[in-house]
């Protein structure tokens, strides 16, 4: 017997922003799909038509791309089975839907809303856990309602929902891939609505019906979507298929352990883009986010593939797992500081054009924003930057002259003879050859040693007259990197003004 190859899916739906327990979520398909040499496919669950958001679905799948999680098949990239948009698909949900009520197993439903709640109330004062009331469950069905009523509401075209009709007393059982074995009792059990009056089937009815269909072979979902296993399983019973195998991921929490929500924090991927976080990065944080390889390691960083080769269903958790912005941050840095220049360099270019374009620069643009000058001042500030962008942002004196100097560095700094000493050492500067770090670093301590000064005493008024702040990387180095033209313009530029302020 050949074994089946292995499809996982991950169905959004498209109300709005990808959240990042979607993406985990998306990303422990995709991991496991690839692991076992199979296929990753994206539905999308349009069903509630009433919270759809316009272009949700294509920012949805821009957002994984952006995260390498590329789908095998999708509504962009299509596939084997037709739609992958359920909106696309009614037809068919319908077809089993009118199966379902063939075989006693579905009712209609003219219950009005009004009625519902009212339902739901006496209930909730009786102490019993909500449920429909079955009001409309026909006698052949072992309800109340005649078969006469139901046809004159059908033929008066009165609106309706079908339902499914949960057998009486009975165990629900399934062996869950993180969790083990999960029991649930029927009575527990709601007649769920199987297709709404809107002529939509509800989430529960499509998603089964179509994991079905495109033959999916393992469904890796949220926790939140345990309590509606059993009404999945009894729809499989009820037309006869087998289902998949399922894993419930554990629940996303806040620092406090409350879960994860927008009210202490951002919860869109979209968000950390927008912030400057890396997909290395997010990808590799998201991934520890339940899983974890296993004793013996203590790698921390890993590449997608590796996520790949060594992800494992039996290494995730069952309990919930934290949501640490501290740990993020700190997975950035560590890309910052092993990712090639050539790669840092795509990503900054545009930022710098960007500033270029609402500020001028005293410095060569064509020399700034050459491949060089730029390598240059990466390997200076990797080690200093939380995010890429800041290789510009954070270091804007490479690129462009300080706007102000840090007052309270100033006043620490500078002595009565500060601005002298500054001048005559400028004189050595500008005849220093060559002008590289290893030589200004010598000409400086020549020039204090005979005056009986320790090197600080222009140290720091050099870093921030060069920079305008007091901490950065090698002055020596930095200097080098702005060349001999601004460092001497730069010193002179600061002698006058703070000479003015004093």
């Amino acid at each position: 017997m050949v074994a089946q190859r292995v499809r996982t899916r991950f169905a959004p739906s498209p109300t709005g922003y990808l959240h990042v327990g979607g993406l985990r979520t998306a990303l422990y398909n995709y991991l496991f799909a690839k692991k076992m040499k199979g296929d990753f496919i994206i539905r999308i669950e349009d069903t509630d038509q009433s919270r759809k958001v316009e272009d949700a679905q294509q920012n949805l799948i821009k957002t994984l791309e952006w995260a390498g999680i590329i789908a095998d098949e999708s509504p962009e990239h299509g596939g084997s089975f037709g739609s992958y948009v359920q909106s696309e698909r009614l037809h068919i949900y319908r077809e089993y839907c009118d199966r379902l009520l063939e075989d006693k197993h579905a009712y209609y439903c003219f219950s009005t809303s009004e009625e519902l709640e009212e339902n739901r109330q006496l209930q909730l004062k009786q102490g019993f856990q909500p449920k429909y009331n079955r009001k409309w469950l026909p006698e052949e069905m072992g309800g109340a309602m005649p078969s006469s009523e139901i046809r004159k509401k059908m033929e008066a075209g009165s609106p309706y929902v079908v339902r499914m009709k949960v057998p009486d007393y009975i165990s629900v059982w399934f062996e869950d891939m993180i969790r083990g074995p999960v029991e649930f009792d029927s009575s527990t059990i709601d007649d769920q609505v199987l297709m709404k009056s809107d002529g939509f089937p509800t989430y529960h009815f499509a998603s089964v019906i179509d994991d079905h269909l495109m033959e999916f072979t393992h469904i890796i979902r949220g926790e939140e979507w345990l309590p509606s296993m059993p009404k999945h399983l009894l729809l499989y019973e009820f037309f006869g298929w087998e289902p998949p195998r399922f894993a419930h991921l554990p629940l996303l929490l806040n620092p406090d352990r409350s879960k994860l929500s927008k009210r202490q924090g951002d919860v869109a991927v979209e968000d950390y883009i927008r912030k400057g976080y890396s997909c290395d990065a997010i990808v590799n944080f998201v991934a520890m986010l339940g899983w974890n390889e296993g004793e013996g390691t203590e790698q921390e960083v890993y590449a997608l593939q590796e996520l790949i080769d060594k992800f494992s269903l039996e290494r995730v958790g069952k309990a919930g797992a934290v949501f640490n912005v501290e740990k993020l941050n700190w997975l950035e840095k560590q890309y910052i500081k092993h990712r090639p220049s050539a790669d840092i360099i795509n990503t900054i270019r545009p930022v710098l054009a960007a500033e270029l374009a609402k500020r001028e620069t005293l410095l060569s643009v064509d020399v700034i924003t050459g491949d060089h000058y730029l390598e240059q001042v990466i390997e200076l500030m990797r080690e200093r930057v939380g995010f890429e962008h800041e290789f510009v942002t954070f270091s804007s004196y490479f690129f462009f002259e300080p706007e102000s100097y840090e007052e309270e560095a100033v006043k620490k700094r500078w002595i009565p003879e500060t601005n002298d000493l500054l001048r005559e050492f400028t004189a050595e500067l500008e005849v220093l050859e060559p002008f590289t770090a290893e030589t200004i670093e010598s000409a400086l301590k020549a020039f204090v040693a005979p005056k009986g000064l320790k090197a600080a005493v222009l140290i720091h008024p050099l870093r921030i007259l060069a920079s305008g702040v007091s901490f950065g990387p090698s002055l020596y180095h930095m200097l080098e990197v702005l060349g001999r033209e601004a460092v001497l313009r730069r010193i002179t530029k600061g002698i006058d003004l703070i000479s003015v302020a004093e």
